[in-house]
């Protein structure tokens, strides 16, 4: 019997005009307020795209493209071109960050990994025609005295004329040795030196800056003050005593004497640079060699690590900006950022006066932790709250699986909905058993993440990657070897 009204296709039948092909519908956009009276039928807008591409929504299935400098300088999405990524071990926190550094130097920016513990980028980097700088007991030396660049470009801005700027050069290096020396006694004491013995620091740099002739050392330092210039003595408060003054110096003396002569952290830093780090090509320092159980010596490298780092990328602003040379995009990586924090009290300020840039000079920075309760086990309140800054400071938050306990802490910081916590904790379940393979299936939140900005609500992506970035990126390389190694003896036997 002939249906008295047609179908969403028309009359079906031969000859009666049935449609295979349905038009699209007119779309409109509006505000949820002029169409929230269309529910269900108002949808929300597509994913950005301008950035490195990420992966697809995971609901929509449209493709993200997202990074912090496009979005800060292209998109105008956020305010400061930073992401903090946090998430269980194993979901891809590293694979997602090594996306963006792979998209960002196909648009120019130059990726720089201050400290691979690993190693996840070092393939990456070498692919990429970068600079492999390996550190460890016994593998390389990194010279928390030198200058890096700073001296020769600080006469090229003399020779063209830019005195002001050569200044301000020779005084920002001035002050990143200063801090890492403080730092490096930190770890070494597990507390900060004392104001005293901060300006006698201080006023020993000077003296080396003025008076050695070359690139100076700790020991060189240790010797200026146990010898004991005017300069120093004044800044120590002697009184004209010269007991007086061996007091005083004694403590900060034995600690230098422990970071000279080897001691917890080695002689990593007490002989001159082994490579020094160029500023022209994509660079990672190589720390892998470190044991996870010598986590003084991690925090310490990745300290020096970055103030290298970062202290490069002054020097070429600087060059930039008297238009000597090209401008240069930095995209910096910094992996494992609750290993330096918890190296000992006050390490929240060490770090926050080396990862301070202004965001006119055009560097973004990835830093990555495993969860807001890293950041806050910290032994005072005062560095809780400032390393809790970090994340709120930042232009983007990317969460990958977290478990139920960090919702309330990371809430304190990022604003999340009830839906997106669930989807934060779905992701961190354990890999279910697959029979068909006869081993776990993947964990159910690997390469899902959700990026969150400000208090707009999250937009939950799928990385994926292709073959030749799996190739360089396996994290489980040593497991994976061992894995084949096995199959091919069983394929012998």
């Amino acid at each position: 019997m002939t249906p008295v009204t047609p179908g969403s296709r028309g009359w079906s039948g031969a000859g009666r005009g049935a449609s295979t092909y349905v038009q699209t519908p007119r779309e409109w956009r509006g505000t949820t307020v002029q169409v929230c009276g269309l529910w269900p039928f108002a949808v929300g807008a597509g994913t950005p795209m301008v950035g490195v591409p990420l992966g697809r929504h995971i609901q929509t299935g449209a493709t993200l493209c997202c990074d912090p400098i496009s979005w800060f300088q292209r998109a105008k999405l956020i305010s400061n071109p930073s992401a903090f990524v946090l998430g269980k071990p194993g979901l891809g926190k590293s694979s997602l960050v090594a996306r963006m550094a792979v998209g960002l130097s196909g648009y120019g920016v130059m990726p720089l990994v201050l400290g691979d513990l690993k190693p996840d980028y070092v393939e990456l980097i070498q692919a990429l025609g970068g600079q492999v700088i390996t550190l460890g007991r016994g593998r390389g030396h990194l010279n928390v005295l030198d200058p890096g660049e700073a001296l020769e470009a600080a006469h090229r801005l003399r020779d063209a004329g830019h005195e002001k700027e050569a200044s301000q050069v020779l005084a920002d290096a001035h002050g990143r040795r200063h801090t890492m020396v403080s730092a490096l006694l930190t770890i070494l004491r597990k507390s900060p030196p004392t104001d005293r013995e901060e300006t006698i620091i201080d006023r020993a740099l000077k003296w080396l800056d003025d008076n050695f002739v070359g690139i100076p050392v700790l020991g060189n330092l240790l010797e200026v003050i146990q010898q004991g210039p005017v300069e120093v003595r004044q800044a120590a408060l002697d009184r004209g005593n010269e007991q007086r003054y061996r007091e005083i110096t004694e403590n900060l003396e034995a600690s230098l004497i422990g970071l000279v002569g080897g001691g917890r952290l080695g002689e990593t830093f007490a002989h001159q640079t082994t490579a020094p780090m160029k500023r022209d090509r994509p660079v990672v320092y190589d720390v892998s060699a470190i044991d996870d159980s010598d986590m003084d010596l991690q925090a310490a490298t990745l300290l020096a690590c970055w103030s290298a780092g970062f202290g490069t990328v002054n020097v070429a602003n600087a060059l930039a900006d008297a238009g000597l040379e090209p401008r240069r995009h930095y995209f910096v990586v910094l992996d494992e950022l609750w290993r330096a924090l918890r190296a000992g009290r006050g390490m929240v300020d060490r770090v926050d006066a080396l990862t301070r840039l202004n965001r006119q000079r055009g560097v973004g920075m990835a830093m990555i932790s495993h969860t807001m309760s890293d950041l806050l086990a910290l032994p005072t309140e005062e560095d809780r709250m400032k390393a809790k800054g970090f994340v709120e400071r930042s232009g983007m938050v990317i969460c990958g699986g977290l478990p139920s306990a960090e919702m309330p802490l990371l809430t304190s910081a990022v604003p999340l909905s009830k839906a997106e916590q669930d989807l934060l904790i779905g992701w961190q379940d354990p890999p279910a058993w697959d029979s068909t393979i006869g081993a776990e299936a993947e964990p159910p939140g690997r390469g899902k993440f959700l990026v969150k900005v400000g208090g707009r609500p999250g937009i939950p992506v799928n990385v994926q990657l292709t073959q030749v970035e799996l190739s360089l990126h396996d994290t489980n390389r040593l497991w994976n070897e061992q894995s084949r190694v096995g199959t091919t003896l069983q394929e012998a036997s």
